[in-house]
């Protein structure tokens, strides 16, 4: 059955997706779809410039929530939120931005996720030099697309993230400017705006960071979070009259109580006929061995009941959980997913130790992992 408190991704309408494919045309130009030419969904007012300033890990609910602590965020023209893709984690978010594409499409369907042929897992952000990140993404980027079209693009983020397999797979083909302090990122934004017709990527993921030790509950967090707003005001501030900022984010977070983690090592029924496990702790990705997909799913159903949707491959993929689906693309997807509800999250001590010592978590449908600002300035 179908968990009516999951929020579906808008692909094609109203996700991180068709934010590049609008910018494009709010900058006169028709970017489509890089497998068929489709306009987006969602409209942005026509400029010579825009930035695209991405706060990792800030959800539209807790944007809502903690407005006290973000005046100049907070009013900004709201606009209806748009979504993550699933899973709603960094990596595949990226890379939605940055191709245009859907996860199915794009390839890179988790933090971690199988390499085809192995019983090894790909992490998505710290990536594996076997791996080469264009075959495993190989369709060119809707940033290097634009940028053929004769517009500016420029990438401002942390030098260590230049060849990264993740920026390699997602933002490839444009200039990229490394700068590892928000003075300095915004010095870099504003020189990356000037010219006509520019977009500016620019990332700040220390919330995310901030969110994942301490939880989005937290002081910590609150503090950050005032942070990121005046650094997103200092920017407006210090942009050429000319641009439009548009400030997004990959996905939202909520706190996993203790409580509520369940052990896959503490559970022996969940292990029955589980070859690899992947993904992260609100979504798991399980690869089984040959022909015990229904058996597995019926063992997580049984174990988890209501705090997880357990499908099959098949049945995510038609529910429209990763786009349409490539051929390649397929057998990275978990022979059975499994989606958490409520702040449920799905361990492994000895597979994933450090998510144990994690707060803030995502990955999963929930309204408020799913649900990101759109936010124009």
């Amino acid at each position: 059955m179908e968990h009516t408190g999951f929020v579906e991704p808008a692909y094609r309408s109203r996700s991180l997706g068709d934010v590049v494919p609008a910018v494009a045309a709010a900058l006169g130009h028709s970017l489509g779809h890089p497998l068929e030419e489709q306009p987006t969904g969602l409209t942005l007012p026509p400029a010579p410039s825009y930035v695209v300033f991405l706060v990792d890990g800030l959800g539209s609910q807790l944007l809502q929530r903690h407005a006290h602590a973000a005046p100049f965020l907070s009013g900004l023209a709201p606009g209806e939120p748009a979504t993550a893709g699933v899973p709603s984690t960094t990596a595949t978010s990226l890379t939605s931005l940055g191709t245009a594409l859907p996860p199915g499409a794009h390839g890179l369907v988790g933090f971690t996720s199988r390499i085809p042929g192995t019983n090894t897992l790909l992490n998505a952000l710290r990536w594996d030099a076997a791996v080469d990140p264009v075959e495993w993404q190989p369709h060119p980027t809707a940033f290097a697309r634009l940028a053929a079209l004769g517009v500016t693009v420029t990438c401002v983020n942390k030098r260590e993230f230049r060849s990264s397999g993740l920026t390699v797979a997602s933002q490839r083909g444009v200039e990229y400017v490394g700068a590892d302090r928000v003075g300095e990122r915004i010095a870099a934004v504003v020189t990356a705006s000037t010219p006509r017709p520019s977009f500016t990527y620019v990332y700040d993921g220390d919330l995310d960071w901030t969110g994942h030790r301490f939880g989005v509950a937290s002081s910590q967090w609150l503090q950050q979070l005032a942070m990121v707003d005046a650094e997103a005001e200092q920017l407006r501030e210090a942009l050429p009259a000319h641009a439009r900022m548009l400030v997004v984010a990959d996905h939202g977070m909520v706190d996993s109580a203790p409580e509520s983690r369940v052990d896959v090592d503490d559970h022996a029924e969940l292990r029955d006929g589980l070859a690899l496990l992947g993904g992260e702790a609100r979504f798991r990705h399980l690869y089984v061995s040959g022909g015990a997909a229904a058996d597995v799913a019926a063992a997580w159903r049984a174990t988890l009941g209501d705090r997880a949707e357990v499908l099959l491959r098949d049945e995510a993929i038609a529910r429209g959980w990763f786009g349409p689906v490539d051929p390649a693309v397929r057998p990275r997807l978990g022979d059975v997913v499994v989606a958490c509800t409520g702040d449920t999250a799905v361990m492994s001590t000895i597979a994933f130790p450090y998510e144990a010592k994690l707060v803030g978590l995502h990955g999963s449908l929930t309204p408020a992992e799913m649900l990101i600002p759109i936010l124009l300035s």
